[in-house]
């Protein structure tokens, strides 16, 4: 009978939680994405008032399939995520503290959920979907709100001791340099990131006294969207923000191939679709300060997958894996 669950197409959500914006998916076993959308975070309304939001969207979605499809489990990709725990450990652009990921989602669902850290989920999506595909050794960077990291080591995701492995974001790159959310200072993301190139942009403002249309524009207005445009215009601003940015990341990107070794850096998130702005500075810089041994050798590239695809897909194929194994616990 076609209304008999069993002749129903199973279906996974995917969902990408950002700092600004959260991405969703919905994907068949086939990897066919069947529906694809997004909307505001709105950290500052609490992690309570987000989950609510995020069950009443899933399940609206899911209504529109459901009558040929059955939803087999959820995978979430966000920041500080820990899939051991099953707990998100103080997001910093999120300020949420430490949320209990299972305990709220059980209010919710009745099928089984997965929690992955959102770089790392976007490290999955780009092995199976992107960039990556064929390459044992590689790196995905994530610039967004702030800045994320997954690490593929020889096939395998490193996830690390506490689940935790590839805070690349929250290394210092200057000592006592600007305040970042995580309570440090001087961290990589607060350089290299759409919040970090506003920063430097309002810093700019303030040394040099070239003319530039950001001088007319308040700080909560400026994204980094504009900056982009406006660099494209030859504004000397935006310009200098871009060369900065790049040199910071080049030259970071430098320090994590000494540690990892890798193949291939992919780049990916909003701030990537900044294209040679943001890659021509990068390269030159990570190339000056690349250890001999590894020049030429590594590759920096930009994802092709759409701006949050690669996490969203990651998180369900994460998902999909443990259903597969069976080893998720139904909540």
């Amino acid at each position: 009978m076609a209304n008999n669950i069993t002749d129903k197409k199973e279906i996974v959500v995917g969902v990408d939680i950002g700092g600004t914006n959260t991405v969703f998916g919905i994907v068949d076993f086939n990897n066919d994405i069947l529906l694809e959308d997004s909307f505001k975070t709105i950290p500052e309304n609490g992690a309570d008032n987000f989950f609510e939001r995020l069950a009443i969207i899933i399940k609206e979605a899911y209504g529109k399939f459901e009558s040929k499809h059955v939803l087999s489990g959820i995978g979430v990709a966000a920041p500080g995520a820990n899939y051991m725990s099953g707990i998100i450990e103080s997001p910093a652009n999120l300020k949420w503290g430490d949320v209990n990921f299972t305990e709220i989602m059980r209010k919710y669902f009745q099928v089984p959920v997965a929690l992955i850290n959102d770089a790392n989920a976007a490290a999955l999506g780009e092995q199976e979907f992107g960039m990556a595909k064929g390459v044992k050794n590689f790196i995905v960077i994530t610039m967004g709100t702030g800045l994320g990291t997954g690490i593929v080591v020889n096939g395998q995701l490193l996830y690390g001791e506490n689940g935790l492995a590839g805070e690349i974001g929250h290394t210092i790159v200057k000592k006592g340099g600007r305040q970042c959310n995580c309570g440090r200072r001087g961290c990589l993301e607060t350089y290299v990131s759409a919040n970090g190139i506003r920063r430097t942009v309002f810093n700019f403002l303030g040394h040099f006294t070239e003319q530039s249309e950001l001088r007319q524009i308040s700080f909560e207005n400026v994204t980094s969207k504009l900056i982009c445009e406006l660099a494209l215009q030859n504004d000397p601003i935006a310009l200098k923000a871009f060369h900065f940015t790049g040199k910071i990341l080049g030259r970071a990107l430098s320090n994590v191939v000494a540690n990892f070794d890798p193949k291939v850096i992919i780049l990916a998130g909003g701030l990537a679709e900044a294209n040679e702005l943001l890659f021509e500075p990068a390269i030159k810089y990570f190339e000056s300060t690349l250890l001999n041994v590894y020049k030429g050798k590594v590759q920096i590239l930009k994802s092709n997958l759409q701006d949050g695809r690669s996490a969203v897909l990651g998180a369900t194929s994460f998902v999909r894996e443990i259903l597969c194994k069976e080893i998720l616990q139904v909540i």
